[in-house]
């Protein structure tokens, strides 16, 4: 019976059937497929899987269905997915084995990032095809778990060369996290496909007006048109004096099942009560809790006689509708008693998280057992990465704490966790909970400081209801101050994470607030020098930098790095804190304010190796923004290039918030073509005055400054960089002076030269670096080109040497120009074109067009003739193949590129064929040769 009315509800359906075996015969080819099935409740999605099940003739077939009542519950859905694929567990690398063992509960471990575990299960999924083709079916999605979707929906985003196929169906409204991969919507019947369906399973004759207003008002959906007869008397159908009503479909569906559940007796209510609750199937537990109710499984055969449930090995409802009506129809004490039961029947220590979640379905008040079986079992999620589902647990944990102090802690820690699984405003009502309960001194500062942290994250992503990031600093500070003597550690992260929101909210914040911050920051941390973390010492580093200067504040800032420095360097598990949003930028911001490309290159090489490592996507893509600045100043513009489009596209595929928008528009301006950059710079002004972050307005005005001087626009230039450099926002503050000395001698505007030398020098000299010191000749030089011949001759070449000697290229070939461009003025034309050959050679390898031009265009002064040379644009590789490129080219081997871009291995195969390919090599080896150009 089953079978035909899949058949029914397959009719009119040719186009969904021929779009599915196209996906299995690509995935048969090698081809990995992905698509989402998009319908409203009983429109036959369902039926399309079975039927494609069907179909999968020679192909390995795992699926899973989604239980609402099991959506709190980390990776079990994913989990009875991959459970026929575990044979082939031995054969991943053993940091993804170690990973997939914790999450599913199989092992004990530290806490695996959930991204890691996605390529753990992409891996799995590869190796389980490769002796067969893979389909994995996933019917319900929208109510699997939430880390088991986005798990899925990560590793679906990744399927390019191995034969598998992931086919998931779910409601119109669910299972965000699968939006964007393809989708095909599985809409009503045609009015005459639905016609005949109705009148294929009317036992007698159907009114014709009957038929039509029941065809319109169930819009086609097949199982309504199914269900009709079954749920209205055939008099009322065949004589016309039926009345469909209105209302959504699924529901009249739901409804019809819930008039056939009332008519069953008590015993079999009860039972099908049993299975809706029990989200597994789990055929023992089911029979346990029917003897715990005292009530024999026979009872069931009313309700298998009417195909309302099936109950051979496992419990399998015709249709989710069947159980939610189930489940509707029951009142709250009928629930609980069966939810209790399910509790007694349920192994402690086999299955001890959904034995305490069904444990706290049953209770009717507090009760400080269960809410302790909770916390622990929130414990076991966070070890196996499920912070929603410890969120939840922990959340149902609190309401059922009887003792005040209790439930404020743990109130606060599901607050916590709601906030790390992106729930900001359960958060908050979680806090405030927490708050009307005895706080001790160290939970009312983590209060304050995780209020303030959200804020943070809400201003930094553009959210509208959001404060403006200058006000996110006091309550940071506030809890800093709070958490001293309690909790020194978190006291100083807060102290930075106040002084980074203050330093991103540069002009549009209060002009005191960051000296403010500073000296407190100070006054905490006292005159010691010893700290027990690198991340202490960088704290000591910029409060003294802000407080007392540039000149004693270079030296702290260096110790802040130099440990941090030797942190990276012994693989320190810290590291990982890093990856938190303050630090990054304080990090990079301290190695550009000491001019040092060493601890720049360095510090960022171990901030995304380790994140990669980690895969911790949520930290990764600003690490890779951090690694991106490097490759700008080294001139390496696609890997830059390649870096960021990285990092947007993990920031489209998570929904992470992590702006790198500095790199993005350095990188659109040091390339030269005014028509995108400028419409950057115009869209990044207006997004950095909507959430109040004035250093965006500053990193804008020297992009553009960099813009208008490459393209030989000096007065445009001028006017961008005036204001950025007036300001002093800490690390690009340098870059600006750099740029409006440059723009202020083309302009006629000396005064202003002068005054930005004096600030860049008193910065420079304080780094002693060979960069700071070769930008400050090269600067000196070009406002005192009137002087004598031979001591401007001298600043240049001192400028060249030092700056060849850094990997700072983007500035040796600024300095090789500018010595050009001097000496073609004072006519020593050899000279000068020396000089201006290898800035143009330089430029032009780059990809810095309009630097590039300006070059040919004082060799084209000097008399010698130049052809444009083609830009080194990257176009011949995509972005992944040229990291791919890059990475196989270091030496890397495929599993291990794999492992840190998160693809798998036989997807790394395919586009190094291309790669060889398309740079006409034939070796690993000889891509060392071209990995300049990628």
């Amino acid at each position: 019976m089953a079978g035909r009315g899949r058949g029914q509800r397959l009719r009119g359906r040719s186009g969904e059937s021929e779009a599915l075996r196209a996906l299995l015969a690509s995935a048969r080819s090698g081809s990995g497929q992905a698509l989402v099935l998009r319908g409203e409740a009983g429109v036959g999605k369902t039926a399309l899987l079975e039927q494609l099940a069907e179909g999968a003739a020679g192909f390995h077939i795992a699926r899973v269905g989604g239980v609402e009542s099991d959506m709190e519950l980390a990776f079990a859905g994913l989990q009875q997915l991959c459970a026929p694929l575990l044979g082939q567990l031995d054969s991943l690398p053993e940091p993804q084995r170690e990973a997939l063992n914790v999450a599913f509960g199989r092992g004990a471990g530290p806490t695996p990032d959930r991204f890691l575990v996605g390529l753990a299960v992409l891996s799995l999924m590869a190796a389980a095809a490769e002796d067969q083709p893979l389909l994995c079916i996933v019917d319900d999605a929208q109510w699997l778990d939430e880390v088991s979707v986005q798990t899925l929906a990560f590793v679906a985003r990744r399927l390019l060369a191995e034969p598998v196929a992931i086919v998931c169906a779910a409601r119109d409204e669910g299972a965000e996290a699968l939006a964007g991969l393809p989708a095909l919507a599985v809409g009503g019947l045609s009015d005459s496909d639905a016609r005949e369906l109705l009148d294929s399973v009317m036992v007698g004759r159907i009114d014709p007006r009957v038929r039509d207003r029941v065809v319109a008002e169930t819009r086609g959906n097949p199982l309504a048109l199914l269900e009709m007869p079954r749920n209205n008397p055939a008099s009322e159908l065949g004589g016309g004096y039926f009345a469909v009503g209105a209302g959504r479909s699924a529901g009249q569906i739901e409804e019809g099942f819930i008039r056939r559940i009332e008519a069953l007796p008590p015993d079999t209510r009860r039972l099908l009560l049993l299975a809706a609750a029990e989200p597994v199937g789990d055929a023992a537990v089911f029979l346990g809790a029917a003897n715990q109710l005292g009530i024999p499984i026979g009872a069931l055969g009313p309700a298998e006689a009417e195909e309302l449930i099936e109950f051979a090995g496992r419990i399998r409802f015709r249709h989710p509708l069947v159980r939610s009506a189930v489940y509707r129809a029951a009142d709250l004490s009928e629930r609980r008693a069966v939810h209790q039961a399910l509790a007694d029947a349920t192994d402690p220590a086999l299955d001890p998280d959904r034995r305490a979640w069904h444990a706290a379905t049953a209770a009717t008040g507090p009760d400080d057992a269960v809410a302790a079986e909770l916390e622990a079992s929130a414990d076991r999620a966070q070890s196996r990465g499920g912070i929603a589902a410890a969120a939840k647990f922990l959340e149902r944990a609190a309401a059922l704490t009887a003792d005040p102090a209790h439930r404020s802690a743990r109130a606060l820690a599901a607050a916590r966790a709601k906030r790390d699984a992106a729930a900001p405003a359960a958060a908050h009502e979680l806090l405030s909970i927490a708050e009307v309960g005895p706080l001790t001194d160290l939970q009312q500062a983590q209060v304050t400081r995780l209020r303030a942290q959200m804020e943070f994250v809400r201003a930094r992503g553009g959210d509208t209801r959001a404060k403006r990031l200058a006000d996110t600093a006091p309550a940071l500070l506030d809890a800093a101050k709070q958490l001293m003597g309690v909790d020194d550690f978190s006291s100083r992260e807060s102290y930075l994470e106040a002084i980074a929101a203050i330093i991103f909210a540069g002009r549009l914040g209060d002009p005191g607030a960051l000296t403010d911050a500073a000296a407190a920051a100070r006054t905490a941390i006292g005159d010691a020098e010893d700290f027990p973390r690198a991340v202490d010492y960088l704290l000591r580093g910029w409060a003294i930098r802000i407080t007392d200067g540039v000149r004693a504040g270079s030296p702290a800032l260096r110790a802040g790095l130099d440990h941090m420095r030797a942190q990276a360097r012994s693989n320190d598990v810290h590291v990982l804190r890093w990856l938190v949003p303050a630090f990054p930028v304080l990090q990079e911001s301290a190695a550009l304010e000491l001019w040092d490309e060493a601890l720049l290159d360095e510090l960022s090489t171990a901030a995304v190796r380790r994140a990669r490592e980690a895969g911790a996507l949520a930290g990764l893509p600003q690490t890779l923004g951090y690694r991106a600045g490097f490759h700008l100043l080294t001139g390496e513009f696609n890997t830059a290039a390649t870096l960021i489009e990285e990092a947007q596209s993990i920031i489209r595929s998570t929904g992470y918030y992590s702006p790198i928008t500095h790199q993005s528009m350095l990188l659109a301006a040091s390339r030269g073509v005014a028509a995108d950059a400028v419409e950057m710079f115009e869209a990044t002004t207006a997004e950095a005055g909507a959430r109040g972050e004035g250093r965006l307005l500053g990193v804008v005005g020297h992009a553009a400054a960099v813009l208008y001087n490459g393209l030989g626009r000096y007065e445009e230039a001028y006017v961008a960089v005036s204001d950025a450099a007036a300001r002093e926002d800490l690390g690009i503050h340098g870059w600006a002076l750099f740029e409006l000395v440059e723009a202020a001698v083309h302009t006629g505007e000396r005064a202003a030269a002068v005054r930005a030398l004096a600030a860049l020098q008193e910065r420079t000299l304080a780094a002693g670096t060979d960069w700071g010191l070769g930008v400050l000749a090269s600067t000196r030089a070009l406002l005192h080109d009137s002087a004598d011949e031979h001591t401007v001759d001298a600043l240049h070449t001192e400028a060249v040497e030092r700056l060849t000697r850094t990997k700072v290229v983007v500035h040796v070939a600024r300095a090789q120009l500018r010595y050009g461009e001097w000496l073609r003025r004072i006519n020593r034309r050899i000279d000068a074109r020396r000089q201006l050959n290898a800035a143009h050679d330089l430029f032009s390898r780059m990809g810095a067009q309009a630097f590039a031009e300006r070059s040919r265009r004082e060799l084209l002064a000097t008399g010698e003739k130049v052809r444009k040379q083609p830009m080194a644009s990257g176009d011949r590789l995509t972005a992944q193949e040229a990291q791919i490129a890059k990475l196989a080219g270091e030496g890397l081997t495929n599993q291990e590129i794999g492992a840190q871009l998160f693809i798998s291995t036989h997807t790394v195969e395919w586009h190094l064929r291309k790669v060889f390919v398309k740079l006409g090599v034939t070796s690993r080896r000889q891509l060392r040769t071209v990995s300049w150009a990628v």
